[in-house]
């Protein structure tokens, strides 16, 4: 039998801390490393050495979910015995500042195709190789729990993947498969610097990635389904219950502006 632990967007941030530290917790025969950029997958297998496998590919919309398919289809026949995925890491996604009319719709339309279509079809391709004990770990936003102007179709995808990565956990619960989400708020990766096409190179008082990976795995030990870890964090997911969603939408528009060229 054959354990691999799955990394999307493995190349940096947040997907590279979680291939780091699931390296360090998680008993594992293989951990796919999934990214389009191949030399910063084999700066971060060196790290990790003979666990490592890089898979350099594109995973966006329903090509690289036949991709993946084929790649954990291809990989159960070498295995012989059987494949099991230990932990499922869906964090390969990306967000893009500015009003909705004024971005180009090409880059909106693959945010959807890699922040959901690609989530949701991985996670479906994967479902015949999780077993008890298994987890999915899907990267959400605090974004996701209220409509943002300025940020509109980001924020919706991360409303798709906490909704449905909450309800995919209740659906797994008897299984033995947990499914977690997390939603961090800003975080000092590369996010920045793509959603602004160059115009922002960091986020304002952004977490460490290393703190939100720790704290999502240990809240995993606990049980825990949904991952915040600031306490501002906490206080804003629990708020976006009181504030009207339109209201919102209307004062981020007016008053977060996010930098973009």
């Amino acid at each position: 039998m054959k354990r691999i632990i799955i990394v999307t967007g493995a190349s940096s941030g947040i997907g590279r801390e979680f291939a780091l530290q699931l390296a360090r917790t998680r008993q594992c025969d293989e951990i796919w490393l999934m990214a389009r950029r191949k030399d910063k997958l084999d700066g971060l297998a060196a790290l990790l050495e003979a666990k490592a496998r890089v898979v350099d590919v594109d995973l966006s919309g329903e090509q690289g979910v036949s991709r993946f398919a084929s790649l954990l289809a291809d990989e159960a026949k070498r295995a012989g015995d059987g494949l099991v995925i230990d932990t499922l890491v869906n964090n390969a996604g990306f967000g893009t500042y500015g009003p909705f009319a004024d971005t180009d719709l090409a880059r909106q339309l693959d945010m959807i195709g890699i922040n959901v279509v690609s989530l949701t079809g991985l996670c479906h391709a994967s479902l015949p190789f999780l077993g008890s004990g298994s987890r999915v770990i899907n990267v959400a936003s605090l974004a996701g729990f209220i409509p943002l102007g300025n940020f509109a179709v980001y924020a919706a995808t991360k409303a798709y993947v906490l909704s449905f990565s909450v309800a995919l956990a209740a659906e797994l619960a008897d299984s033995g498969v947990f499914v977690s989400t997390v939603c961090p708020g800003p975080v000092d990766t590369e996010f920045a610097l793509v959603a602004s096409n160059g115009a922002r190179e960091r986020v304002v008082d952004g977490k460490s990635p290393g703190a939100v990976v720790r704290h999502c795995l240990r809240g995993i030990e606990r049980g825990e389904r949904v991952s915040i870890m600031a306490v501002k964090w906490k206080f804003k997911a629990f708020m976006s219950r009181f504030v009207g969603r339109y209201f919102f939408a209307r004062h981020s528009w007016i008053n977060e502006k996010r930098p973009s060229r």
